[in-house]
């Protein structure tokens, strides 16, 4: 059952028993299929609670140039400066904490934006990992990058206890690794490649998230 929760949640939200059973229960009546193997989407967001704080108290301050997304040259430029300013975050959160999620691609930061700035021109990339095909690569690489970011950012002061949401709601409309992932989906979803076609579907953009996008209101 594909689920349109953030990363890390496949439930949806942490102290909601009724909700959590009734992702369980979907998921169980599954085994009631005639046939195998099944994959079906879960058809409703997880809810957002109301009490939580709204903004960032201390926002990684990027510059705004790349709201220029025809520009892809420009989009992937921006995505590589991010990544270099979100890198002594990223490291004291290590620090602090002692582990990290960001490594199932086996792609240290800089190469992950790297990687994923090579999709901006080039839909079928030699994959850097020559044991990985490359869409595979790219699927681990995307959230890498994404728990990157997040990680580096709820190391600034006042994030620690920052919910998932509005870390997550910084990440797709404020950065430039956000809108790659819309540019990317975009692009893909009409795709004569099935492969690029299920990715830009499954894995780039949460459903919560993919009314957000810049690209919705010029596809309408």
């Amino acid at each position: 059952m594909w689920v349109p929760f953030e990363l890390g949640r496949p439930l949806g939200v942490p102290g909601d028993p009724a909700w959590q059973t009734r992702v369980l229960r979907a998921v169980l009546e599954l085994l009631d299929a005639p046939s195998g193997p099944v994959l079906t989407d879960f058809p409703d967001d997880a809810p957002v609670a109301s009490d939580q704080p709204a903004v960032l108290a201390c926002p990684v301050d990027f510059p705004a140039q790349y709201i220029e997304l025809n520009d892809m040259e420009q989009l992937n430029e921006t995505l590589q400066y991010e990544v270099r300013e979100l890198r002594s975050w990223y490291d004291l959160a290590v620090k602090n904490s002692g582990r990290t999620t960001v490594g199932a691609s086996g792609l240290d930061p800089e190469a992950l934006g790297r990687f994923i700035g090579v999709f901006l021109e080039d839909d079928s990339p030699a994959s850097p990992r020559g044991d990985m095909p490359v869409l595979d690569l790219l699927k681990l690489a995307v959230e890498d990058l994404k728990a990157y970011y997040l990680e580096a950012v709820a190391a600034q002061p006042g994030q620690a206890t920052a919910p998932g949401t509005v870390l997550t709601d910084w990440f797709w409309k404020e950065t430039a690794a956000g809108k790659i992932f819309y540019t990317l989906q975009d692009r893909w979803k009409d795709s004569d490649n099935r492969s690029l076609q299920q990715f830009s579907r499954l894995i780039l953009v949460p459903r919560a998230y993919a009314a957000g996008s810049p690209y919705a209101d010029a596809n309408a």
